[in-house]
């Protein structure tokens, strides 16, 4: 397989309940890739694949049953030393992202929650019966 360059960045829009929307951006640098990694799925290309079970292999590898949560793809090999720790690498970068987006939605939220307060005091809506 040819060594190529790939490039994609991945816009999600949160709608916040009180109606304002976020947007989340993930930038992805490029990656020279001669074999298809392991976090990617081969059926859809999406780049979440996950281990679903695994083994030590007798040789020093790792037996992994792998996959993907978008299109149910589901394959089971044996891996390499290397291959594996690209994976966790990928993993541990996944959880990483999910943890931003987390502070940055919960900091979106706030906000909302702070606009509705100040907004609510604003009004003489907030009472001592409120506390």
């Amino acid at each position: 397989m040819p060594k190529h360059s790939t490039h994609s960045n991945a816009v999600r829009r949160i709608v916040l309940p009180s109606g304002r929307t976020i947007e989340v951006v993930r930038f992805n640098q490029p990656q020279q890739t001669a074999v298809r990694p392991l976090h990617v799925c081969p059926d859809c290309d999406c780049d979440m694949v996950q281990p679903h079970d695994w083994t030590e292999s007798e040789d020093g590898g790792w037996e992994l049953s792998l996959e993907c949560p978008n299109c149910g793809w589901l394959e089971t090999g044996e891996y390499d030393e290397h291959q594996i720790a690209s994976l966790e690498d990928e993993l541990d970068a996944g959880v990483e992202l999910m943890l931003a987006d987390l502070r940055r939605l919960a900091h979106a939220n706030m906000a909302s929650d702070v606009d509705s307060f100040i907004a609510a005091l604003q009004c003489d809506l907030v009472l001592p019966e409120d506390f």
